[in-house]
């Protein structure tokens, strides 16, 4: 994206703003700024006459989607989990579709994000019993219908070598088709020949299966510190609802554990295996289901080339430094397979 459209995706539409004070009775916005935290839809701070409220613009997933993720929300914050519910327009909807774009507002939460590996030790299992109970809490709303039911059975696609391999080999041909290209096309070019000798070298510990192991149900899908806030040693906020959806609870927890935990390249083993065991108080997952989703993460990651896929597919560069900062991951986790999956196991 050029300075120019960044600065556009930035800012709120005249015709836009003028709507959603109406609709959400705001009186009038005295001051706006841009928040920079999110990475997907587009987020800012607006101060009213009303109080002070976060605004979203939603470009990354459908919105009836949405409606029903949103509608979760006071079922959750009745079952104890810190979450904000959004305020209802005038229209009855808490889902405003202003000139073809789509907008939430939520009343203005306090607290700040923490990164996994900020956070005490005390606190990292705190979040793993957070999870939890919010796993528990989206079981009842299902339960009690308001989600729907969970599937019978779930399946998740295991990626090819071949297949990641030819992704790889697109992505170069783009990165190469910049000419004498920038130092970015140079990063990926280096990262996507390393990538195809790792997928060569670790062909055989792909997965086995398309069927995870160990429960599964409604999720989060997002849980980490963007979308999480803390004020005085508390989470005051789960945030950003958009990605919920069915997937097994070890996938989460690992998940969750590999974007907090995960940083500068390494994990923090214990913090990861704090986490986890917090989690396990509440809701005991087998260790076998814990080293099955560790290991489908990682081939995931191996086979995984999304960031590259926005910037040379969707010519956005917004998430170019987590392309890097994953891919040093990578290289660290698959030199170490053994060891991140015994402190996913409770073995560490």
């Amino acid at each position: 994206m050029t300075n120019a459209h960044v600065a556009s995706r930035h800012r709120i539409p005249s015709k836009d703003l003028a709507e959603l004070i109406k609709e959400f009775d705001l009186g009038d916005v005295v001051d706006w700024r841009h928040l920079a935290d999110g990475l997907m839809n587009v987020n800012w701070q607006l101060d009213t006459p009303r109080g002070t409220f976060a605004l979203k613009r939603v470009t990354d997933v459908p919105l009836d989607r949405l409606r029903r993720n949103l509608a979760v929300l006071p079922a959750l914050a009745e079952a104890g989990i810190p979450v904000i519910t959004p305020v209802v327009a005038s229209s009855n909807g808490v889902v405003v579709e202003a000139h073809g774009s789509g907008y939430c507002l939520f009343p203005w939460a306090q607290g700040a994000h923490v990164r996994g590996v900020d956070l005490p030790h005390a606190q990292v299992r705190r979040l793993g019993t957070v999870l939890a109970k919010l796993h528990l809490a989206l079981r009842h709303a299902a339960e009690t219908g308001v989600l729907s039911a969970v599937p019978h059975s779930l399946t998740a696609d295991v990626v090819t070598p071949e297949r990641a391999a030819e992704k790889a080999d697109r992505l170069a041909a783009a990165a190469r088709a910049h000419g004498t290209g920038d130092a970015f096309d140079a990063v990926a070019l280096d990262a996507l020949t390393k990538r195809r000798a790792l997928l060569a070298e670790y062909a055989a510990l792909r997965p086995a299966g398309d069927v995870p192991a160990g429960p599964y149900g409604w999720t989060h899908g997002d849980f980490q510190y963007r979308n999480l806030l803390w004020a005085d040693d508390e989470l005051t906020a789960v945030l950003d609802w958009d990605r919920l959806g069915v997937r097994p609870y070890a996938e989460e927890v690992v998940r969750t554990a590999q974007v907090q935990f995960g940083v500068d390249g390494v994990f923090d083993l214990e913090r990861v295996s704090a986490f986890v065991s917090g989690y396990r108080s509440v809701v005991p997952l087998e260790p076998a289901a814990l080293l099955d989703a560790a290991r489908r993460l990682w081939w995931k990651r191996m086979t995984d080339f999304w960031q590259l896929e926005f910037h040379y597919d969707r010519g956005d560069d917004s998430c170019d430094d987590l392309f890097i900062a994953d891919e040093a991951l990578l290289h660290w986790w698959t030199e170490r397979v053994d060891e991140v999956e015994r402190a996913f196991g409770g073995a560490l």
